[in-house]
């Protein structure tokens, strides 16, 4: 805590170089699994910090644009129809396009410009990727993406669907420190996309725990103004909840820092990133993403599909270093882990981000119809 000159009076400092913001965010970005009827608890009982100074520090925080937001995942790829999708563009429409799908598609999460570090490598000339959800019921990413594509003037988009994910946890701070190499001593679980029943009170459950937490929401008990919104007792919306990520629909109570904020660069080690693909002999997919998915430096690690564009990638992940050299650094480890393993590159390429934008993408069927019904 700080003390504000003149006054003796102790405010909640929103530097993440302050040891007690570092140690929350430790835990706070990626560390709090699951639902939790006081997540803010669940953070103190791992950092050791009072419950009610996690909560002013986390606000201050975001107050700041330090963190960009403070919210319940979903496991979205169980919920919705979802691809990362790769667009061919004429070079001078890409600043504006970019612009679009940032400003003007709800269901559009990541939006980055990336450049390929061989500007020969397969799909080199793909510079604008998205990530992107179809909410259930309102069509398919390919017609989705078709939409887009007569809106923002592309040549061409390549959808990259989930086959199978290793690793999705964003602990930007957590990872800092890394080595080059270090990895879990046991292999991730890959997890297959799937699309459970649910009902209407499910839903509205589901959606309204996703919303990032406004400011008069960091509070001991978050969900309980949410629940008796829709129509239900604190318990009752808690226990369906519960329920929920028995099922693993709920993903984390997260904390999102801003990585593109210049402050954060060197602290939190975002000063670069980069996309990598693998591409590896047909059955080896699954060994070879857990094999890459062990690895601690990445944040992102899935098998996907409909890489021929991409010299038949399969295998694609995010890694954040404070430089591309550090970047780079983490590939050469994971390269030659998978040698020592006898896993075969056929193909392999990094995508450097250059410019990003970051949100999650909306899911309910409703505002589909009515973004539809806008867009004419």
């Amino acid at each position: 805590m700080s003390t504000m000159p003149g006054q003796g009076t102790q405010f909640p400092s929103a530097d993440i170089t302050d040891p007690a913001n570092r140690a929350l965010l430790a835990v706070a970005e990626d560390c709090v699994t699951g639902f939790h009827p006081r997540p803010f608890l669940a953070i103190s009982q791992g950092c050791g910090l009072p419950e009610g100074e996690v909560i002013a520090r986390l606000k201050a925080m975001v107050a700041s644009g330090t963190v960009r937001r403070v919210r319940q995942t979903l496991l979205s790829t169980s919920l919705a129809e979802g691809a990362l999708v790769a667009w061919k563009l004429p070079e001078p429409r890409l600043e504006e396009a970019y612009a679009w799908l940032r400003d003007n598609d709800p269901f559009t999460g990541h939006v980055v410009i990336r450049e390929a570090s061989d500007r020969t490598a397969p799909g080199a000339d793909y510079r604008l990727w998205t990530t992107v959800k179809v909410p259930v019921g309102c069509g398919t990413i390919g017609s989705h993406c078709s939409l887009l594509a007569r809106h923002i003037g592309a040549e061409d988009f390549a959808p990259l669907p989930v086959v199978g994910m290793f690793a999705l946890s964003v602990g930007h701070v957590r990872r800092a420190g890394l080595r080059p190499g270090d990895k879990t001593d046991t292999l991730p679980t890959m997890q297959r996309p799937a699309r459970p029943h649910l009902t209407e009170r499910e839903w509205q459950v589901l959606l309204a725990l996703k919303e990032s937490l406004q400011p008069d929401e960091f509070c001991p008990e978050p969900w309980n103004t949410r629940a008796r919104a829709i129509g239900l007792a604190p318990d009752q919306f808690n226990s369906i909840a519960a329920e929920l990520d028995a099922r693993h629909l709920i993903g984390r109570f997260a904390t999102f820092l801003d990585h593109t904020h210049r402050s954060n660069h060197q602290v939190a080690g975002t000063g670069a990133s980069g996309l990598f693909h693998w591409a590896v002999p047909e059955g080896m997919e699954e060994r070879a993403g857990a094999e890459c998915g062990r690895h601690l430096c990445m944040t992102h690690c899935y098998w996907r599909s409909g890489g021929s564009i991409f010299g038949g990638a399969q295998i694609m992940g995010v890694v954040h270093s404070r430089t591309r050299e550090g970047v780079l650094a983490h590939k050469a480890a994971i390269d030659a882990h998978l040698n020592t393993c006898g896993i075969p590159v056929l193909h392999t390429a990094v995508f450097w981000s250059l410019r990003s934008e970051i949100r999650p993408s909306e899911i309910d069927p409703r505002i589909y119809t009515d973004w539809l019904r806008q867009l004419g």
